[in-house]
């Protein structure tokens, strides 16, 4: 996994609908491992074959409602930071997935207007301010600010890079 793209800079939307499961993100028949790389290797492999093939480093996922429900697996943010995701945008997210997003590193943010995004747009997030642009449609969306602590988490690449910059100061 390389240097992790900054959300704050556009990419590509990647539009996915409701209710998207952790199954759809990752299928359980390719959980054979935790490296990212691999993962990404099945991101969306049954919902959108294409994705791990055409996704670029600085690419966004939006998404409506519900988005990560179903099992608690770290896999589903894991893929997606491999495939190099700077980030997810959705109406809504499975209390799950979001906290397994900012544990790892991954910029996610509640965005009740994300569906005036289309695929293919332009995008970008702004964490502290809690907005997302849309490049294309020249638009901006409200979305919940993540509060500062988890803003440092995700800065920091997650929750064990955190800690261990912590301890490591003492």
């Amino acid at each position: 996994m390389s240097a992790r793209p900054d959300p704050a800079d556009p990419g590509r939307a990647w539009c996915f609908g409701d209710d998207i499961d952790t199954d759809q993100i990752t299928p359980s028949r390719f959980i054979v491992s935790s490296d990212p790389d691999e993962l990404a290797q099945h991101a969306f492999n049954d919902l959108r074959p294409a994705f791990s093939e055409t996704v670029q480093p600085g690419d966004f996922v939006v998404a409506g409602t519900n988005f990560g429900s179903g099992s608690s697996r770290e896999q589903a943010p894991l893929a997606l930071l491999g495939a190099g995701v700077a980030g997810v945008v959705a109406e809504s997210f499975a209390r799950i997935f979001f906290r397994n997003a900012i544990n790892l590193g991954l910029p996610v943010l509640i965005c009740p207007g994300a569906g005036g995004i289309d695929d293919g747009d332009e995008v970008s997030m702004a964490l502290d301010a809690g907005v997302v642009r849309n490049h294309t449609k020249y638009e901006t969306y409200d979305a919940e600010p993540l509060p500062p602590f988890l803003q440092e988490l995700v800065s920091q690449g997650g929750l064990k890079a955190y800690t261990k910059a912590k301890l490591d100061a003492e």
